[in-house]
């Protein structure tokens, strides 16, 4: 909701007054929708540390050695087929793959007994509703609350603390990862895209398929040779540089003999 006011003056024969207001709306796939990311994401975090990356560095050189010898004529799809494959192999067994979170890093087993309780005496609340029952339910959900809120409240002392400590060791790289965590926050994922109607479309293999029809059309022109160098307007008419003569008739023309700019 960006703004909202009421017109008191517009007259709709009622006592109600009309409201009108601002709204924002963000289209978000939600995950039970959405189709899984069928790719593997890789640790990039792990190329930070010098061993790993000077391994990944030789099992890229020693794939890539066998295609010294392939053919000049080979299609060119074939070849980005096995340069990939290669890559991706090489970053899978040095990097490895990115696990996606399942749950904030601070729900650990405690919280979750503390949210099994919680479950088991609703369910008693729900066999016998007395007020007895609805005390205990009451007691039991402050209590996990509470539990809930200085779990977080320790991870995120703790997140602060290995900041800290990498600023003053000058570790940027981790620095940085860390404060973009941080400010990062929820990211809601969009795999909406338009077909060629206008329609939206959330499905993620259409949507793969909408994007390389469109590059297809966009990249793929036919007929470069026909095309003509364009004639280029300026803005204002050449002229032929000024000689000496002119320059010195300009000067004289001056009140004090000499230019008062650039010009």
């Amino acid at each position: 909701m960006l703004d909202v006011r009421n017109f008191r003056g517009a007259d709709y024969d009622t006592d109600h007054y009309l409201v009108v207001a601002k709204v924002r709306e963000r289209l978000a796939v939600s995950k039970q929708g959405a189709q899984k990311y069928d790719g593997e994401r890789f640790n990039l975090r792990k190329s930070i540390e010098r061993k790993v990356r000077k391994q990944y560095q030789i099992e890229v050189t020693n794939r890539f050695a066998a295609l010294e010898n392939l053919i000049d004529d080979e299609d060119i799809n074939g070849a980005w087929e096995k340069i990939k494959e290669n890559l991706n192999t090489s970053a899978k067994e040095s990097l490895g793959l990115h696990e996606l979170k399942q749950q904030e890093p601070w729900f650990d087993v405690e919280c979750l007994g503390s949210l099994d309780q919680m479950k088991q005496v609703k369910m008693q609340w729900i066999r016998d509703p007395r007020q007895s029952s609805i005390d205990n339910l009451n007691n039991v959900r402050r209590e996990a609350s509470r539990h809930f809120k200085n779990k977080k409240k320790e991870y995120l002392r703790a997140k602060i603390e290995e900041l800290e400590t990498n600023s003053k060791i000058k570790n940027i790289s981790d620095l940085y990862w860390g404060i973009s965590d941080f400010k990062k926050g929820y990211q809601p994922r969009t795999n909406i895209v338009s077909d060629d109607k206008g329609s939206w479309v959330a499905d993620s293999h259409i949507g793969l398929a909408r994007w390389r029809n469109h590059f297809s059309q966009l990249l793929n022109v036919r007929g470069v040779s026909d095309v003509r160098q364009t004639e280029i307007h300026a803005a204002e008419p050449l002229v032929p540089e000024p000689g000496a003569f002119e320059v010195e008739l300009a000067i004289k023309k001056l009140k004090s003999h000499k230019s008062s700019g650039i010009d």
